[in-house]
């Protein structure tokens, strides 16, 4: 469970981004964080839902496209 429990740096390496820019959405309330102190903590869990559901707004046509494609092939087997 302690592995769910990401720091700033670890989120910015996992989403591939500058520590600087995690660091300013979190102060921001763009990106669901905790400051414990002086310190911002992330749940891994959490960031991969923001995540999805981000990625999701910007491509809800082409993902339908795929489930309905992957559907299809199913009922067809």
């Amino acid at each position: 469970m302690q592995d769910d429990i990401m720091t700033l740096e670890e989120v910015a390496a996992y989403l591939k981004l500058r520590p600087q820019t995690i660091y300013t959405w979190a102060q921001e309330k763009k990106i669901p964080a905790a400051k414990i102190g002086k310190e911002w903590r992330f749940k891994k869990s959490i960031i991969d839902k923001w995540f999805n559901r981000h990625f999701d707004e910007k491509f809800n046509k082409v993902i339908k496209d795929v489930k309905d494609k992957e559907r299809n092939n199913n009922e067809h087997k």
